[in-house]
Protein backbone atom coordinates (compact mmCIF):
# COMPACT_ATOMS: atom_id res chain seq x y z
CA UNK A 1 0.00 0.00 0.00
CA UNK A 2 2.64 2.29 0.58
CA UNK A 3 3.73 1.97 -3.08
CA UNK A 4 0.14 2.59 -4.38
CA UNK A 5 -0.01 5.91 -1.51
CA UNK A 6 3.41 7.17 -2.65
CA UNK A 7 3.09 7.24 -6.33
CA UNK A 8 -0.59 8.64 -6.11
CA UNK A 9 0.94 11.30 -4.08
CA UNK A 10 3.54 12.36 -6.27
CA UNK A 11 0.42 12.67 -9.52
CA UNK A 12 -1.35 14.30 -6.52
CA UNK A 13 0.01 18.24 -8.35
CA UNK A 14 -1.04 16.66 -11.89
CA UNK A 15 -4.16 15.41 -11.64
CA UNK A 16 -5.86 17.70 -8.88
CA UNK A 17 -8.73 19.81 -11.12
CA UNK A 18 -8.24 23.58 -10.28
CA UNK A 19 -11.20 25.47 -10.41
CA UNK A 20 -11.88 28.94 -9.05
CA UNK A 21 -14.01 28.88 -6.01
CA UNK A 22 -16.08 25.96 -4.71
CA UNK A 23 -13.71 25.82 -1.38
CA UNK A 24 -13.88 22.24 -0.23
CA UNK A 25 -15.68 21.14 -3.27
CA UNK A 26 -14.60 17.48 -4.00
CA UNK A 27 -14.04 17.41 -7.60
CA UNK A 28 -13.03 14.10 -9.65
CA UNK A 29 -10.31 14.14 -12.31
CA UNK A 30 -11.36 14.37 -15.91
CA UNK A 31 -11.15 10.44 -17.46
CA UNK A 32 -7.35 11.71 -19.10
CA UNK A 33 -5.69 12.36 -15.11
CA UNK A 34 -7.47 9.46 -14.10
CA UNK A 35 -5.92 7.16 -16.68
CA UNK A 36 -2.28 8.23 -16.23
CA UNK A 37 -2.49 7.89 -11.96
CA UNK A 38 -3.55 4.55 -12.97
CA UNK A 39 -1.02 3.87 -15.18
CA UNK A 40 1.81 5.50 -13.16
CA UNK A 41 0.42 2.95 -10.05
CA UNK A 42 0.80 0.07 -12.11
CA UNK A 43 4.24 0.67 -13.43
CA UNK A 44 5.23 1.59 -9.98
CA UNK A 45 3.33 -1.67 -8.37
CA UNK A 46 4.87 -3.43 -11.40
CA UNK A 47 8.63 -2.55 -11.00
CA UNK A 48 8.37 -2.81 -7.14
CA UNK A 49 7.06 -6.36 -7.37
CA UNK A 50 9.30 -7.58 -10.65
CA UNK A 51 12.48 -6.56 -8.36
CA UNK A 52 11.83 -7.93 -5.18
CA UNK A 53 10.62 -11.42 -6.97
CA UNK A 54 13.74 -12.13 -9.13
CA UNK A 55 16.65 -12.61 -8.73
CA UNK A 56 16.22 -14.41 -5.26
CA UNK A 57 14.69 -11.30 -3.75
CA UNK A 58 11.76 -11.19 -1.26
CA UNK A 59 8.62 -8.53 -0.66
CA UNK A 60 8.47 -7.68 3.21
CA UNK A 61 5.54 -9.91 3.64
CA UNK A 62 7.33 -13.06 1.64
CA UNK A 63 10.33 -12.30 4.30
CA UNK A 64 8.00 -11.41 7.49
CA UNK A 65 6.43 -15.22 6.89
CA UNK A 66 9.68 -16.68 5.41
CA UNK A 67 8.55 -17.27 1.76
CA UNK A 68 10.54 -17.55 -1.33
CA UNK A 69 9.42 -17.45 -4.85
CA UNK A 70 10.91 -19.92 -7.18
CA UNK A 71 10.61 -21.40 -10.61
CA UNK A 72 8.76 -24.49 -10.98
CA UNK A 73 12.66 -26.64 -10.91
CA UNK A 74 13.42 -24.36 -7.93
CA UNK A 75 15.59 -22.14 -9.49
CA UNK A 76 15.59 -18.52 -8.97
CA UNK A 77 13.00 -16.12 -10.80
CA UNK A 78 13.83 -13.92 -13.74
CA UNK A 79 12.47 -10.70 -14.14
CA UNK A 80 10.85 -11.32 -17.20
CA UNK A 81 8.99 -14.16 -14.96
CA UNK A 82 8.30 -12.12 -12.14
CA UNK A 83 6.89 -9.20 -14.84
CA UNK A 84 4.93 -12.50 -16.24
CA UNK A 85 3.55 -13.36 -12.47
CA UNK A 86 2.71 -9.93 -11.95
CA UNK A 87 0.39 -9.50 -15.27
CA UNK A 88 -1.15 -12.75 -15.02
CA UNK A 89 -1.96 -11.50 -10.84
CA UNK A 90 -4.17 -8.77 -12.81
CA UNK A 91 -6.34 -11.46 -14.60
CA UNK A 92 -8.81 -11.76 -11.77
CA UNK A 93 -9.49 -7.68 -11.45
CA UNK A 94 -9.58 -7.86 -15.42
CA UNK A 95 -12.13 -10.69 -15.30
CA UNK A 96 -14.18 -8.53 -12.84
CA UNK A 97 -14.07 -5.61 -14.74
CA UNK A 98 -15.50 -7.08 -18.27
CA UNK A 99 -18.12 -9.02 -15.86
CA UNK A 100 -19.53 -5.72 -14.22
CA UNK A 101 -19.59 -4.22 -17.89
CA UNK A 102 -21.27 -6.95 -18.87
CA UNK A 103 -23.47 -7.14 -16.01
CA UNK A 104 -24.07 -3.92 -15.29
CA UNK A 105 -26.78 -3.16 -18.08
CA UNK A 106 -28.61 -5.70 -17.30
CA UNK A 107 -28.55 -4.22 -13.08
CA UNK A 108 -26.39 -7.51 -12.32
CA UNK A 109 -23.22 -5.41 -12.05
CA UNK A 110 -22.27 -6.23 -8.11
CA UNK A 111 -22.37 -10.28 -9.23
CA UNK A 112 -18.89 -9.66 -10.86
CA UNK A 113 -17.10 -8.66 -7.48
CA UNK A 114 -15.98 -11.77 -6.88
CA UNK A 115 -14.25 -12.64 -10.26
CA UNK A 116 -11.02 -9.79 -8.38
CA UNK A 117 -10.60 -13.11 -6.20
CA UNK A 118 -10.23 -15.29 -9.22
CA UNK A 119 -6.46 -15.96 -9.04
CA UNK A 120 -6.71 -16.74 -5.43
CA UNK A 121 -9.78 -19.17 -6.04
CA UNK A 122 -8.63 -20.91 -8.72
CA UNK A 123 -6.00 -22.50 -5.80
CA UNK A 124 -9.37 -24.45 -4.59
CA UNK A 125 -9.49 -26.18 -7.92
CA UNK A 126 -5.64 -26.72 -8.73
CA UNK A 127 -4.35 -29.74 -8.50
CA UNK A 128 -1.09 -28.77 -6.34
CA UNK A 129 -3.41 -26.03 -5.12
CA UNK A 130 -0.88 -23.40 -6.48
CA UNK A 131 -2.97 -19.28 -7.60
CA UNK A 132 -3.62 -19.13 -10.91
CA UNK A 133 -0.80 -16.25 -11.58
CA UNK A 134 1.85 -18.92 -10.10
CA UNK A 135 0.43 -21.66 -12.30
CA UNK A 136 0.51 -19.44 -15.57
CA UNK A 137 4.31 -17.98 -15.00
CA UNK A 138 5.43 -21.58 -13.64
CA UNK A 139 6.70 -20.20 -10.73
CA UNK A 140 5.73 -21.31 -6.88
CA UNK A 141 6.17 -20.22 -3.43
CA UNK A 142 7.83 -22.23 -0.93
CA UNK A 143 8.82 -22.05 2.84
Amino acid sequence: MAIVFAANFAMLPLVTPHRAGGAGELVVPAPPERVALFCLTFAALAAYFVWCWSNGRRTLAMKTWRLRLVTAEGGVVSPKLALLRFLAAWAGPALAIAAYAALSRAGLGAYAAWLVAFNFLWAFIDRDRQFLHDRIARTRLVA
